[in-house]
């Protein structure tokens, strides 16, 4: 079913002749002209009455005649059509779909919580009245498929797997387009075209999300920590090639040893370290 135009005509025509059709029967009936006329002019102004219509500002009309769909009407404004169409009302402005939370496992089988934020519209009347039985029911299954579909094909994190290269956490620019553009798949046999669809609520289930926590804190600790020792060496290079370029000790390789072993101790402790004033010599 494709939606196609039905031409119409401006409604305030119609409106005069109609209301006159009706002036003229009572002028007729006041003048006592009979009884037969005057009722063929008002059955012919209600006739000609039915067939007038308002339509609103991003609103449509879909018209069909005995069972068979004629056009829609999306002119503004007050505008006629034949009497005999049956006519349906349908909303084209832009609709908030907040799906809720649902409980669905990722790529790696964590347990995750997730929801989305869709704005739609329709814009194909046709579809959306004759090829699905509900469509505002169509759109909140399927938005909810989508989602999960959307949720099962990626990870949470690359905490997992650092080959991942989206993630449902790190790349939501993407995962959203993803997600608008699977939504416009599943609608578009409905007659419906999402704006936008972005991800509103994301985070790991109540019975994981403990240990999911304790996890990331130890990877950002060792990633800490990786941080930590590699300024460290590099600062330790550094003070020996210092000195050995200025020549300030000469040291053998024991004693480099326990110099590197002091100032790791210093450089990627804790607390703060204590200094201990050796008065002998550095083999004492």
């Amino acid at each position: 079913m494709q939606e196609k135009k039905l031409a119409s005509v401006s409604g305030y025509v119609f409106l005069l002749i109609g209301l006159a059709c009706f002036g003229v029967a009572a002028f007729l009936l006041v003048r006592n002209y009979g009884f037969l006329f005057p009722s063929l002019l008002s059955v012919s102004g209600v006739f000609i009455l039915k067939g007038i219509l308002v339509i609103y500002p991003n609103e449509g009309i879909a018209a069909t005649f005995f069972g068979d769909y004629v056009g829609t009407i999306k002119e503004t404004g007050l505008r006629w059509v034949n009497p005999l169409y049956d006519k349906t009302k349908i909303s084209l402005r832009a609709r908030n779909l907040n799906g809720q939370q649902l409980k669905v496992n990722d790529k790696m089988g964590n347990p995750i919580e997730i929801a989305a934020v869709v704005v739609w519209q329709v814009s194909d009347t046709a579809r959306a009245l004759f090829d699905v039985d509900n469509y505002s029911n169509f759109v909140q299954i399927q938005s909810e498929a989508a989602v999960r579909f959307l949720a099962s094909s990626h990870a949470y994190d690359n905490m997992e797997d650092e080959h991942e290269i989206v993630t449902l956490r790190d790349n939501t620019g993407q995962i959203n387009a993803f997600l608008e553009q699977e939504l416009n798949e599943r609608l578009g046999q409905a007659g419906v075209h999402v704006m936008e669809a972005r991800i509103s609520h994301l985070a790991y289930a109540p019975e994981i999300a403990g240990a999911m926590l304790q996890r990331q804190q130890a990877t950002a600790v060792v990633s800490a920590r990786k941080q930590i020792v590699e300024g460290a060496v590099g600062m330790v290079e550094m003070a020996l090639a210092r000195l050995a370029e200025k020549d300030v000790v000469q040291l053998d390789e024991e004693r480099k040893a326990a110099m590197v072993s002091n100032l790791l101790v210093v450089l990627c402790g804790e607390k703060s370290v204590n200094p201990v004033v050796n008065a002998g010599t550095l083999y004492t």
